[in-house]
């Protein structure tokens, strides 16, 4: 297996995701494009994961929560969690893994929400669920990105995948043209859970790309409690800063 993989990297190199550059190992990304990536790290909200920068944060007991967060009376998400903030360099990575075809990307952006997600798997959830696409929109697209980070996370957690559970019913317009307010609107009665057999009394975890209001989330967390899960958790590769 050692000459097999030797002989395949001298014919097709491992390449940068990003730039391309030639990679000497299967990092997935070059050191100089890593170094662009803000990963979020501690201190950060212990329910919704957003990180504190510059800001006074809130003490309830030893754990820290966002204003936010105590304001909510009810709480959709048990935790949320996303591995890097989403801004120009993250924001192209994103857009060439979900619609320019680059699912190479797939396993590397997978390691790290993986590595983002060592709080909810401490957890020990039992099913991950990517944020499903209507039909119309996968066959345009021809996958699901969210599907693709599922599949590599099951593998590495050896937490089940289920990609038949929740649908999307309604082929929405695109969130990033719309309001807060708007984007709320477009989502109602979007997603429906239609094995609900399959989530009833279990620890969940939603798989999405990019949070930016969490309406998308809370759509399907919606749907995910009326079919009786137990605890609803989140995961996304980013989140905006606001």
């Amino acid at each position: 297996m050692g000459l097999w993989k030797f002989l395949i990297n001298s014919i097709l190199p491992p390449r940068c995701i990003h730039c391309g550059c030639i990679l000497s190992e299967h990092n997935g990304l070059c050191a100089e494009c890593f170094k662009k990536i803000r990963f979020i790290s501690e201190p950060m909200c212990a329910c919704c994961g957003r990180p504190f920068d510059g800001e006074k944060e809130v003490a309830f007991g030893k754990t820290l929560y966002c204003a936010m967060c105590l304001k909510k009376k009810k709480k959709l998400l048990t935790m949320q969690r996303s591995a890097f903030i989403y801004d120009d360099f993250s924001k192209n990575l994103i857009l060439d893994f979900k619609f320019n075809d680059k699912t190479s990307s797939a396993e590397t952006l997978a390691n790290m929400l993986y590595n983002a997600g060592r709080d909810i798997w401490k957890e020990k959830p039992d099913v991950l669920l990517p944020v499903p696409l209507h039909r119309r929109r996968l066959l345009q697209r021809k996958y699901n990105q969210s599907a693709l980070l599922v599949k590599y996370l099951s593998a590495k957690t050896g937490i089940p995948a289920d990609y038949f559970s929740l649908v999307r019913q309604q082929n929405t317009v695109p969130q990033v043209s719309l309001s807060g307010k708007e984007r709320r609107r477009n989502l109602i009665s979007a997603f429906s859970a239609v094995k609900p057999e399959n989530i009833k009394n279990r620890k969940v975890v939603l798989i999405d790309d990019v949070t930016t209001t969490g309406t998308t989330l809370e759509e399907c967390a919606k749907v995910l409690h009326k079919a009786g899960a137990a605890q609803i958790y989140a995961l996304t590769l980013a989140r905006t800063e606001s």
